[in-house]
């Protein structure tokens, strides 16, 4: 663990110290020596779930490959912003690049905890960095309102999350998620007990998002700089499917009677929000819209608690994390050109820009689940592990999977193909840099598919 803590924090320094016109290129060198460092997480001894460097902070094969994720996504992150920051002062680009470094640190120690308090902790300290880059680099006036919608939602949920810790903490002694994993004597048929079950759930249900409470959303998307949405939807989203599967597993008894209201929340919401990406003119709000979606299947897959609902929980949430995180790349890239985020636009760029065109391709036949891709593995465990629960689910996500298909390429038409406009015929062509930004996305999809055992949590 400290073998990739240490140098994340070793970051701050190189950022801050490097000569201005090689900060960029050290920042970015020395986190994808990081991120190639990470991948030693995923050679397990299956003979022990966990390995731990300490007392507070383990890794196990559920949050191996989001810890990896986590520190893939840095350098990329980097790459793509370097093109909107080049013309801010220097401090400032320091700054943008020290919070992004403290976010890493912070989600490594989330992922990693084994005390479920530190895993509180570090769960709200990434509001900080993710709430200053979303109010201080954001596009639009509404950053400020997109922030303050972000920040209330989550402390929101988060607060019952507290005080329901705390009530564990006092009935059993302990908050290791080593020993809160073994069957215990709560009393469990009160009221009270009720309503902590839903509090220990209510802030993962929240930064999921569950369908109801996923207005902060699209909104922090929207506002966000490419960096800020990158991480929400690759990362911040996956840390309430990670809190929900470490803390779901003491809840029973009661969620097989108390978790239907959220189970027909997280599936409906699949239908609605996959509808309402067909209605949308602004692209990053349609890619927004679609992760709702997916995280939708994800919720329901984790409140029926089947060791295959499990499995494909933790592999859409990894592929969803990559392709959705390469989608707001692609968007930024269009943004970056024409200075809109309307869908209307940006028409017939697949003629001026044919590389970024395929990659446009690629990336909305692994978000509609086209095989081999890791989506449709995650998508089939989950859907089959559904109607096994219950055979009507299956016209309900088997709708949802029509219309993710449908908006999928509905943006992908309405992007990249039909005649191109005036305005279009002078864009600067692609560059290295964003192609290189590209398949480094879709290169670990790709390659998850030959070894999809990775990614596939506790059950495999």
């Amino acid at each position: 663990m400290l073998k990739i803590l240490i140098p994340t924090l070793l970051l701050f320094p190189i950022s801050w110290i490097s000569p201005k016109k090689w900060m960029w290129t050290s920042t970015i060198s020395n986190s994808l020596l990081i991120a190639s460092l990470s991948l030693i997480w995923f050679k397990w001894d299956f003979e022990m779930g966990w390995n731990y460097s300490n007392l507070f902070l383990g890794i196990d094969p559920l949050s191996a490959p989001l810890l990896a994720l986590t520190c893939w996504l840095l350098p990329l992150m980097l790459l793509a912003s370097l093109k909107h920051l080049s013309p801010e002062p220097h401090k400032r680009q320091q700054i943008y690049i020290s919070l992004l470094i403290t976010l890493q640190a912070l989600l490594i120690m989330a992922f990693s905890a084994t005390e479920m308090i530190l895993f509180y902790i570090m769960f709200e300290a990434t509001l900080i960095p993710t709430l200053i880059i979303i109010t201080r680099w954001g596009n639009q006036t509404e950053r400020l309102n997109a922030g303050i919608y972000f920040l209330f939602y989550t402390l929101a949920g988060s607060l019952p999350l507290l005080i329901a810790l705390l009530v564990l903490q006092k009935d059993l002694g302990t908050l290791s998620m080593l020993i809160l994993q073994y069957p215990n004597s709560i009393n469990l048929h009160s009221w009270a007990s009720k309503f902590w079950w839903t509090a220990c759930l209510l802030a993962f249900l929240v930064k999921m998002p569950l369908y109801g409470v996923h207005l902060w959303l699209p909104k922090a998307h929207v506002e966000a700089p490419i960096a800020g949405s990158m991480i929400l939807a690759a990362v911040l989203l996956k840390l309430g499917g990670y809190g929900m599967m470490r803390i779901i597993v003491m809840l029973n008894p009661l969620t097989k009677e108390m978790a239907y209201p959220f189970l027909i929340l997280a599936i409906w919401g699949i239908i609605m929000t996959s509808s309402i990406c067909l209605r949308q003119t602004d692209l990053k709000s349609l890619i927004a819209y679609s992760s709702v979606s997916h995280m939708g299947l994800v919720t329901a897959a984790i409140l029926i608690q089947t060791p295959w609902s499990f499995a494909g929980a933790t592999a859409l949430m990894i592929a969803h994390g990559l392709i959705s995180s390469m989608l707001f790349c692609l968007a930024n890239t269009n943004y970056e050109r024409i200075h809109s985020r309307t869908l209307l636009l940006a028409r017939g760029t697949q003629i001026i820009l044919p590389l970024m065109g395929t990659s446009w391709f690629l990336a909305n036949l692994a978000n509609l689940a086209l095989p081999p891709t890791p989506n449709l593995m995650g998508e089939l465990l989950i859907i089959s592990s559904l109607f096994k629960w219950s055979n009507w689910t299956i016209i309900l996500t088997g709708t949802g999977v029509l219309l993710t298909a449908s908006y999928s390429l509905y943006m992908y038409m309405m992007t990249q193909r039909g005649p191109t406009p005036q305005h279009l015929l002078f864009l600067t062509p692609s560059y290295t840099r964003e192609h290189l930004l590209m398949y480094l996305h879709l290169l670990p999809t790709i390659l998850i598919i030959t070894n999809p055992e990775l990614i596939l949590g506790w059950t495999f």
